[in-house]
């Protein structure tokens, strides 16, 4: 009897020594004070609790995990477990102050993490794979319920948590430029996401600006965070009192880009979509104070924004139809004013890119002393327009100082011109190069039969009509020499050119 029972207690004591590790923990409550509690389960599916750890210490959440190495004992409070299948769910309760903040979470295998006690995943790489991380940036103010899941599937294993506050902009976005000079807003994300601080646009002597951001995929600093320029959004804000008078503004941009004078309430440009650069012109008659918005967006891919605000007081007079037609390899342009007075002269303005426009050409005014008519014509032929797309404006100069403008046409040319130089006989030290092409890196150079270099002018980029002079130095003697073009270090166009001096 005895030995019956010696034997009954050996087993049950044995039976306590094998069942001992009794799992310590409730596998619902987060930890504190930057201290994760991390409950551990046997299987990589959470299939068997086995005991908690702690990740994290008082003066910071982060942490790195390596479970001691592959196919080890690893202990928890409560039993050990065997690093080869496993899984481990870290909870932790944490409060931000208001700004964003930079999550990076990694892992070998599976892992995930949320802010919203496992409802939703900010991060989820579940999956058996090797290390790699995950970073994720959210604008957050308040407490959350951190969870980061993490789970193993043989051989290495690893799990890794670190958050940081985010560059955060300062100044009040609110606020708007004036004197000309724009305070431009920029947000990460295309929706203005999270602010990152200001930048300036414009000049005291004129608000136009073309900004390419440092080129595409670059870092682009502003007031107090860079940014990359992949994917973000600008919002530009300029106060003007604008004189009484006739403005054409034009805006362009790539991508999304949106122009208002009411402060955003309305807008008179909207061109809010993924796109190539293009433009987008609005004129208007104007005169007080204007609150001037615009916003731009970038989704990855090249970035530009430009703006061009021309116009002004305006004379006593009345422009009207203003048209442009292309035929027969040149742009016809004509209009029309009633009750002129005043007008000095008409100044023809031509662009190839509906920003930057030069005067091409003047008419005088046909109001004379002895002029009756209520309505006055005007026509000019450009019998050398550019290849492609083009804008004309007509300016009008007042004797007094005071300017009005026409609306802007847009004239299409599609006849293929190749690159051409020209006029061939030069009796005004001019002449113009033109190419239907973008150039790059480009050179005009001026020789003398004997080889003797005369003049050399260069551009990093040629598109459209240039003129070009023939020599720095004042007129050449008549003669023929030779013109040479050449893009990117190659010959593009050589032609003899004749100058005659009279």
């Amino acid at each position: 009897m005895k030995t019956i029972l010696l034997s009954f207690a050996l087993i049950f004591a044995s039976t306590l020594s094998f069942a001992g590790c009794v799992p310590a923990g409730d596998q619902t409550t987060y930890g504190t004070g930057n201290v994760w509690i991390g409950y551990v389960y046997g299987g990589i599916a959470f299939n068997s609790y086995k005991g908690y750890v702690n990740e994290g210490v008082a003066a910071s959440p982060g942490f790195d995990e390596s479970f001691g190495g592959a196919s080890v004992n690893y202990a928890t409070n409560g039993c050990s477990i065997l690093t080869d299948t496993f899984s481990v769910r870290y909870k932790l309760t944490s409060t931000f102050a208001d700004g964003d903040y930079i999550f990076t979470v990694g892992g070998d295998d599976g892992y995930r993490f949320s802010l919203d006690g496992g409802a939703t995943w900010s991060v989820n790489m579940w999956n058996t794979q090797s290390y790699v991380a995950t970073s994720y940036t959210v604008h957050l103010n308040g407490t959350y319920n951190m969870v980061v899941e993490y789970f193993e599937n043989f051989i290495d294993n690893r799990i890794s948590f670190d958050v940081v506050k985010a560059c955060t902009g300062s100044g009040n976005p609110a606020v708007y430029g004036s004197n000309n000079q724009w305070i431009g807003y920029v947000y990460t994300g295309t929706n203005f996401n999270s602010y990152k601080g200001y930048v300036g646009e414009g000049s005291s002597l004129s608000p136009n600006f073309d900004e390419s951001f440092g080129g595409d995929n670059v870092t682009y600093g502003t007031s107090d965070c860079s940014i990359n320029t992949n994917q973000f959004s600008v919002r530009y804000r300029l106060k003007s009192n604008l004189p009484n008078g006739t403005y054409t503004f034009i805006v362009g941009g790539d991508d999304g880009y949106r122009l208002s004078l009411d402060g955003g309430s309305t807008y008179v440009v909207n061109n809010w979509g993924d796109h190539g650069y293009t433009t987008t012109t609005y004129t208007a008659i104007l005169a007080g104070n204007y609150n001037i918005v615009l916003e731009y967006y970038e989704n990855g891919g090249g970035n530009r924004i430009s703006f061009n605000m021309s116009g002004g007081a305006t004379l006593a007079m009345t422009l009207k139809n203003f048209k442009g037609v292309f035929d027969d390899h040149r742009v016809d342009l004509s209009w029309a004013t009633m009750m002129e007075s005043g007008v000095d002269y008409y100044v023809i303005q031509r662009s190839g890119d509906g920003m930057n426009f030069l005067d091409i050409d003047q008419i005088e005014s046909k109001m004379t002393i002895t002029t009756s008519d209520f309505q006055l014509n005007y026509q000019y032929a450009d019998a050398h327009p550019l290849t492609g797309t083009s804008f004309y404006r007509v300016k009008v100069i007042g004797k007094d100082g005071a300017i009005n403008q026409t609306p802007v046409v847009q004239i299409n040319n599609s006849v293929i011109i190749g690159t051409r130089i020209y006029p061939t006989v030069i009796q005004s030290n001019t002449l113009f190069v033109e190419s239907d092409k973008n150039l790059r890196e480009v050179k005009m150079e001026f020789f003398d039969l004997s080889g003797n270099k005369i003049s050399e002018t260069n551009w990093s980029s040629l598109n459209g009509r240039q003129a070009v002079h023939v020599s720095k130095a004042g007129n050449l003697p008549t003669g023929t020499y030779v013109a040479r073009l050449t893009a990117n270090g190659q010959n593009v166009k050589s032609q003899l050119v004749i100058v005659q001096n009279f």
